[in-house]
């Protein structure tokens, strides 16, 4: 069976909602779960951006399906120490099926403290390199001083660790990102079905590495309809360049949401009830060579969308257990 898993979308759903969907998705056959963290949304139209280490804590006891953050950012609005801690008791509470997915971040989530977003890739990239060694040295229980570049860490020591550590799962979404997560990371995390870019990771060291990648979708009776309801909620998913890193405010992403029409967002997601046209756009990602697939149904008929995946999709993608 190809492994496809939910992606639970903490910017448009409440934390009910999520917990949820992702018995639904247990039900429908989903093998695996991720779930974004945010502290804002994309947009005021999205609406949600609970607090992810509440809702992972919910899900883990209302499904016994893995649960990967896709993805947090351990470097500006949450210290390395604290995440470490978090996914420490996300990993216990769990029993082992929690995998910590990382990022660079964007300006929109961290820059609520006041200290400053990063323009530069290159230091957004050596603060995760950095906050990934302190969560590992961390992960051990013993008693950990650091003191770094960009993080200190003084007589910190985590009681609550799991018997083994969570594996860490790097995005990267360049080149040097992605050759970084190579080398860095226990795994590797994507949206977009890019084999050079997965060929980066692997030659930066994470040959036989697991990956995964997620997609959004639209199931909706009316194609028309639901392409309408994919522009008026993930526009901002066709934003080119840097905008996605750089704008602070949801209300800006909404004036960037401007370049983006609605056949773009038609051509970009998956829309409507035709099993070839969401088969192909999943199948695109094996093709690339990622080993797991995570989709996410935009909009509110979730039930139409695990009924139609569990009869159409699913079985579609089984094959023979290598």
């Amino acid at each position: 069976m190809a492994r496809v898993g939910y992606f639970l979308s903490s910017e448009e759903f409440s934390p009910r909602e999520l917990v949820e969907q992702a018995k639904m998705a247990q039900d429908a056959g989903f093998h695996a779960l991720w779930i974004s963290d945010h502290y804002h949304p994309w947009t005021e139209e999205q609406g949600e951006a609970s607090f992810v280490w509440a809702t992972i804590g919910a899900l883990s006891q209302a499904v016994e399906l893995p649960i990967t953050t896709a993805v947090t950012c351990p470097t500006v609005r949450m210290h390395p120490a604290v995440v470490a801690q978090a996914a420490a008791t996300a990993a216990v509470l769990t029993n082992g099926r929690f995998t910590l997915g990382v990022g660079s971040g964007e300006a929109l989530n961290e820059h609520i403290l006041g200290t400053g977003w990063p323009a530069s890739t290159a230091v957004r990239l050596e603060m995760l390199e950095e906050a990934v060694e302190v969560i590992r040295r961390l992960w051990t229980g013993e008693t950990v001083n650091h003191r770094g570049k960009h993080y200190t860490v003084e007589g910190a020591r985590l009681f609550t660790v799991p018997p083994e550590p969570p594996r860490i799962f790097v995005s990267g979404f360049g080149p040097k990102a992605a050759t970084l997560a190579g080398r860095l990371g226990d795994g590797y995390v994507s949206t977009f079905p890019d084999a050079d870019l997965l060929g980066a990771f692997r030659k930066g060291g994470g040959a036989g590495k697991p990956t995964q990648a997620g997609l959004k979708v639209c199931w909706g009776p009316d194609r028309a309809g639901a392409a309408r309801t994919a522009h008026r909620l993930w526009a901002t998913e066709l934003l080119p360049g840097e905008l996605a890193q750089m704008l602070p405010l949801p209300a800006h992403f909404e004036q960037a949401n401007s370049l983006v029409d609605e056949e773009a967002v038609a051509q970009r997601f998956p829309c409507g009830n035709d099993p070839q046209e969401h088969l192909r756009a999943i199948t695109e990602y094996f093709d690339a060579g990622f080993d797991e697939v995570y989709v996410g149904q935009m909009g509110p008929d979730q039930k139409g969308f695990f009924d139609f995946y569990s009869r159409e999709i699913l079985p579609q993608l089984a094959a023979p257990t290598e």
